[in-house]
């Protein structure tokens, strides 16, 4: 029987690849995207394409609902990899901005989730899969509302992990660093005169989606997926940079 995965954020880069790789594995994919251009484009590729906004509450609502309805309430897994960046100093930032932060990196997905998990529980198999990233394991100067946001999906997945730990559902974060995505061009920056811009040196660690994908195949594939999957040699600095160091350390460092 072939196995059904939602994939959200699929209009581009990591979700648009990595939909297309687990088709090539077999799996039927079900597309969601936030425009209905995107979502035809996918059905024009193979795809279900689901039409879902995280931000809006009664989207994500109806998104679940045809999901459920079109896997005959057996669903596999799922790849919560939408979500965007409010980038700027966090005085800068409002109150609104930051819950729309949350809203889409973090609110939306706990609500989706939640309410696809009944479609998964009875099966005694599964994958939840995430994309974290480095700013989950770190927070820097101009990025602490997307880095809230991200520290925020980490310590809810560890929660998630421990609660279905006597289930078949595993559940796994992705930790990508630079990434060669339109992520950057999406970012909404709250001092368009003074952007929060990646330190020049991020370019030569910088990779393509591909590295990405490599990640969430073995999350979906395995029988044994790892909880965390760093990718970039700048999230595995990071990782070990921030069990060896002082906090004050890492501080100048990151910094700059």
């Amino acid at each position: 029987m072939q196995k059904a995965v939602l994939i959200t954020g699929c209009s581009s880069g990591i979700g648009l690849e990595s939909a297309r790789e687990l088709k090539r594995q077999g799996f039927r994919v079900l597309a969601a995207c936030r425009k209905p251009d995107d979502v035809a484009r996918m059905a024009s590729e193979g795809f279900t394409g689901i039409l879902l906004d995280l931000d809006d509450a009664q989207s994500v609502i109806r998104a679940a609902a045809e999901v459920i309805a079109l896997t005959d309430n057996r669903l596999y897994g799922i790849f919560n990899n939408a979500g965007y960046g409010v980038y700027g100093p966090l005085d800068t930032i409002s109150r609104e901005q930051l819950e729309q932060q949350f809203s889409s990196n973090f609110f939306g997905t706990h609500q989706l989730t939640m309410l696809l998990l009944p479609a998964m529980l009875p099966h005694d198999e599964g994958r939840i899969v995430m994309t974290s990233s480095v700013m989950g394991l770190i927070s820097t100067p101009g990025r602490g509302a997307y880095a809230a946001s991200k520290y925020a999906l980490e310590a809810w997945s560890d929660a998630l992990r421990m609660e279905l730990r006597h289930t078949g559902i595993k559940v796994s974060l992705i930790e990508p660093g630079p990434i060669r995505t339109r992520f950057t061009d999406n970012v909404n920056q709250t001092q368009s005169d003074k952007p929060v811009e990646n330190p020049g040196i991020a370019a030569r660690f910088t990779l393509g989606p591909e590295a990405v994908v490599a990640k969430v195949r073995h999350a979906f594939e395995s029988n044994n997926p790892k909880l965390r999957y760093p990718v970039t040699l700048v999230t595995w600095a990071v990782t070990f940079l921030k069990r060896l160091l002082p906090t004050r350390m890492m501080d100048k460092i990151l910094h700059g």
